[in-house]
């Protein structure tokens, strides 16, 4: 399926929110167990992936009232079928089975439909949420350095999701509500794994959940700056969910409209919560705000959110109906690079401030920091460069009394804890493989590499900075 043709032709209507569907069910701990958990040592209520095990027939009733409604995109219920989020219900030993299970069932029922309209084909989307963990800030404001979860740990978990979630048919995976990019980078890495293993792309959705209306992330980053962080995903379409009713998406998405290369995904919530956490925008209203998303062509892929229904949905079908999908531009060539904020290298720009100050080999100073440990002081030597002027700090650990590997990793960690300092984009400085790799696991944005050779061949050379790139 030529997704790219589908979406410059027509808009596709996403369906809307699974755990308010589900809400409505009111459902037991006894439905959620089911015979299968009716012993299981832990309360299981609230575990909404679980249902594709255990009440199934709840869950294809789902996915079958957002089809009726009108809808061409259905998600798979897996939004925290992953082992990090699956920890906290001591099911981690269940990932794979849930994830293969909810994309069966959303794939039998989408074809179902599209057996019945040939004219109009059924997609699943495998949903792939953030989990409940970040890996770009520290949980314990005393100890800025400490993650409660590596990289590789989520990278791992993402991955054994997606293979499941692709096993099962799915026609496309949507890495959503991403509030932490490095997280989302993860993600990215192991469907980028999984593609070269199998030989085979699934196409990536990618849309972010902004914090609060100063436009960012919770991880820190601006609009633009995630957009270059993930864009070597190159993703089918990219936009924004969660957060907002669609009033007040509507800037932020026209920014993503104006500077994303990259089709647009919109699928905000019903409004904003009331005191009770409900939605109250009624499907007649959303669809009147929508209606400027569509008439302003800023989207290709238009759903709901939290509070959303197939009554919502429903009002979508006649407002997409011979409509023109936003068209994107491509970016000028220039060079991208993003800390919290984007930094864009272009011919006009006379040159770049490179801080080097935070360098063993070139600091004695910094040097003696990092060994005495005193990496406060050595976080202040960042902050005077920033403030100074500096556009990207360069980073280098590479002393034969360091553990370079590690202390490029406390040091980064502690960096991204600082907004005044993690603004800037880093150049990662090493001649050491597992240095500059160690450096790329813990950076959010998108960074410089300094350097790989070719002393050992082009071959390896190659696979270096194919990795590289895999890494954002």
């Amino acid at each position: 399926m030529n997704f790219n043709e589908i979406l410059q032709s027509h808009i596709l209507v996403l369906d809307g929110a699974m755990g308010t569907m589900i809400q409505r069910y009111k459902l037991t701990e006894a439905d959620f167990r089911g015979e299968q958990f009716k012993d299981f040592p832990i309360m299981l209520k609230g575990n909404n992936d679980l249902l594709s095990l255990t009440r199934p027939d709840v869950i294809e009733e789902i996915h079958r009232a957002y089809l009726e409604a009108g809808a061409d995109i259905i998600e798979t219920n897996t939004f925290n079928a992953n082992a990090i989020s699956m920890q906290d219900y001591k099911m981690e030993s269940l990932v794979y089975a849930m994830n293969l299970t909810s994309a069966r069932l959303a794939r039998k029922v989408a074809d179902e439909f599209s057996e019945k309209t040939p004219d109009k084909p059924r997609f699943v989307a495998g949903s792939v949420g953030p989990t409940n963990k970040t890996t770009s800030m520290s949980p314990d404001v005393d100890n800025p350095m400490y993650r409660s979860v590596t990289f590789d740990r989520m990278k791992r978990a993402y991955k054994e999701q997606m293979e499941a979630l692709i096993k099962g048919g799915v026609d496309m995976l949507f890495i959503e509500t991403v509030f932490d990019t490095l997280n989302a980078k993860a993600a990215i890495f192991a469907a980028k794994e999984i593609a070269e293993e199998t030989g085979k792309e699934t196409p990536l959705v990618i849309s972010a959940s902004l914090s609060d209306k100063a436009g960012r992330t919770l991880s820190g980053q601006t609009l633009g700056a995630f957009i270059t962080s993930v864009s070597h995903a190159q993703p089918l379409a990219l936009g924004l969910n969660c957060s907002f009713g669609p009033k007040e998406m509507l800037p932020y998405l026209k920014d993503v409209a104006r500077i994303s290369p990259f089709f647009v995904v919109a699928f905000p919530n019903a409004g904003l919560p009331n005191q009770l956490g409900e939605y109250d925008e009624t499907p007649k209203r959303m669809a009147d705000a929508i209606k400027v998303f569509i008439d302003d062509e800023l989207v290709n892929i238009i759903g709901g959110c939290c509070g959303t229904t197939p009554n919502h949905i429903a009002r979508y079908i006649d407002l997409v109906k011979d409509k023109t999908p936003h068209r994107p531009s491509p970016r000028p060539r220039h060079l991208y690079l993003s800390g919290l904020e984007e930094l864009v290298v272009s011919p006009e720009t006379n040159f770049v401030v490179i801080g080097e100050r935070c360098n063993v080999a070139g600091s004695r100073k910094f040097l003696r920091l990092i060994r005495e440990k005193n990496y406060a002081e050595a976080l202040n030597i960042a902050r005077k460069q920033v403030e100074d002027g500096a556009q990207i700090l360069d980073i280098n650990m590479d002393d034969a009394l360091l553990d370079s590997q590690q202390e490029m990793t406390n040091f980064l960690n502690l960096l991204a804890s600082d907004p005044d300092v993690a603004k800037v984009p880093l150049m990662i400085d090493s001649s050491k493989w597992e240095v500059l790799e160690a450096g790329l696991k813990c950076t959010q944005g998108k960074s410089i590499v300094n350097s790989i050779s070719l002393k050992n061949g082009e071959a390896e050379f190659l696979k270096a900075a194919k990795k590289i790139q895999a890494y954002g």
